[in-house]
């Protein structure tokens, strides 16, 4: 790994670090993106669950005032259920998945979510969304809007909303880097120095990114959300047709 190589990586995790300790997500889509131009697909979902892992727990330590335990303990229920039958389905990703699956991914946002009337407040709702969004993240290594669609119709605050999603993406990030695991040992000691460099990196973006959210309206917050993961979503979906043509 080239010294250029090094910086854009240290520069790309602080940057999308910063971008999901504003909105809780987006960051994580870019971040992946960028990995699987550098390595093998479970290879790049793992090491972006590392790199995930400290950036969302960081951001869950920030805002554990607003934590919701009773929310996050369905979330998680579900997640495991997914764990489980992906592995005894045996499953393994490709690219052209990956790419497709987390292009279509921004259409959850643009739902009439209103008449769908999700809510993860509801225990039923949250273990859906537990299962959906880990079942995703395991599978295509991101979960993107599938969490934010249980949350954006909730009577919750933008901090409990991102303090409550944080946490439940550590932990599905934590379970990822489990699934991978093998993958993840392929990494060569210059990708695992990338690593150990982005922690402080991801903690720092994180941060920045979490001063920034306090002083975002509530209206603000979900608007902007939207559109930024509806860009990027465009691209990965252009970059998995190109491949699969």
């Amino acid at each position: 790994m080239t010294v250029v190589l090094f910086a854009g990586m240290t520069v790309t995790v602080f940057l999308t670090s910063l971008l999901s300790g504003i909105f809780g997500m987006a960051g994580g889509m870019i971040l992946l993106w960028v990995l699987l131009f550098l390595v093998p697909v479970a290879t790049a979902i793992a090491v972006h669950g590392l790199v995930q892992m400290v950036s969302n727990g960081s951001r869950a330590w920030f805002s554990r005032d607003y934590l919701d335990y009773r929310i996050l303990a369905v979330l998680t229920a579900g997640l495991f259920s997914a764990a489980i039958l992906l592995i005894l389905v045996a499953y393994r990703p490709s690219l052209v998945v990956v790419s497709i699956v987390v292009g279509l991914l921004p259409i959850l946002v643009w739902l009439p979510l209103g008449k769908l009337e999700l809510d993860a407040s509801r225990p039923l709702h949250a273990f859906v969304c537990g299962f959906l969004s880990g079942g995703l993240a395991i599978g295509v290594g991101v979960s993107g809007p599938s969490i934010d669609v249980f949350f954006i119709r909730t009577n919750m605050d933008r901090r409990t909303v991102i303090a409550t999603k944080s946490a439940i993406q550590f932990f599905t990030h934590a379970t990822k880097v489990v699934f991978y695991w093998d993958a993840a040992m392929t990494l060569s000691s210059e990708g695992w120095l990338a690593v150990v460099a982005a922690v402080p990196i991801a903690v720092l973006g994180t941060r920045s990114g979490n001063i920034i959210l306090h002083r975002m309206t509530d209206a603000n917050f979900r608007a902007w959300t939207r559109w930024i993961v509806t860009g990027i979503g465009a691209i990965y979906f252009v970059s998995g047709i190109m491949h699969l043509a």
